[in-house]
């Protein structure tokens, strides 16, 4: 029997708490970030004063705007680095929110899609050829969850 699939997307449909611009606070690296994709995008870049303006920028929008500039040099091997500090944020996204960790545990085995064909690295491309490595990383988050038990129906 083929597995269920859930397909995401837009913050603002069914399943939007699995998007980045979903507007749950992160805390990682001794800093709050407004929004997962403000710290993912804020990753890319050595320079600190980049990464607190990415940090400060008023939506998840202008913070992926502000990420895809090279008008500021981005980390060198940023490509080798990039999946580590997706699955980082996006661990900490899913375990420092109950709400969250319970949707994402109430998906049981299904397949996580981010359907877009805006992105074929962390989407789906739109037509299921792209790597969806999001998706991905949102379940491997979700077997983490369940293996150490940081999840009970209390």
């Amino acid at each position: 029997m083929k597995k269920e699939e859930i397909k995401f997307y837009s913050e603002k449909a069914q399943w939007g708490e699995f998007s980045n611009f979903s507007l749950y606070q992160v805390k990682l690296n001794g800093k709050t970030w407004p929004t997962s994709e403000h710290y993912f995008q804020a990753q890319k870049f050595d320079d600190k004063n980049y990464q607190e303006k990415i940090r400060k920028s008023a939506s998840p929008m202008k913070a992926a705007e502000m990420g895809r500039s090279r008008k500021v040099k981005i980390k060198k091997n940023w490509d080798n680095k990039k999946d580590n500090a997706m699955y980082d944020v996006i661990y900490a996204k899913f375990t420092q929110h109950e709400e969250l960790k319970s949707i994402l545990i109430s998906t049981n085995d299904a397949i996580l899609i981010e359907h877009t064909e805006n992105d074929s690295y962390w989407g789906d491309g739109g037509n299921g050829t792209g790597k969806n490595r999001l998706g991905k990383i949102l379940m491997k988050v979700r077997d983490k969850i369940k293996t150490t038990n940081e999840f009970n129906n209390t």
